[in-house]
């Protein structure tokens, strides 16, 4: 671990995610949110407090070490979360995935 500023490095599905919400007049409001706590991310970095960032428990990183989640929303009916991992270089965030917590 690093810190901040970090680089943000997107896996396709992360990719994905970003666009449906960006093209989409009905999720402007949600892209916003994904676009605040993805700076907040890169610049202050997890520890920020109000990203609530801790180790995903479920579920291991691709590359088989920690995944790291960060909320977007809170106390929200299925409260949107970023997956990420450090890596795969020094001060780089591997963005894994973006949606609903399940």
């Amino acid at each position: 671990m690093s810190a901040p500023p970090f680089t943000l490095i997107y896996q396709p599905e992360a990719e994905k995610v970003l666009l449906d919400l960006y093209s989409k007049k009905q999720y402007a409001t949600k892209f916003k949110k994904v676009r605040k706590t993805l700076r907040l991310l890169e610049q202050a970095g997890p520890r920020h407090p109000g990203l609530r960032s801790h180790a995903y428990q479920s579920v291991p990183a691709p590359d088989g070490g920690t995944l790291w989640e960060s909320y977007v929303e809170n106390h929200t009916p299925s409260a949107w979360r970023i997956w990420w991992f450090y890596g795969p270089d020094e001060e780089q965030i591997t963005i894994v995935t973006i949606g609903p917590h399940p």
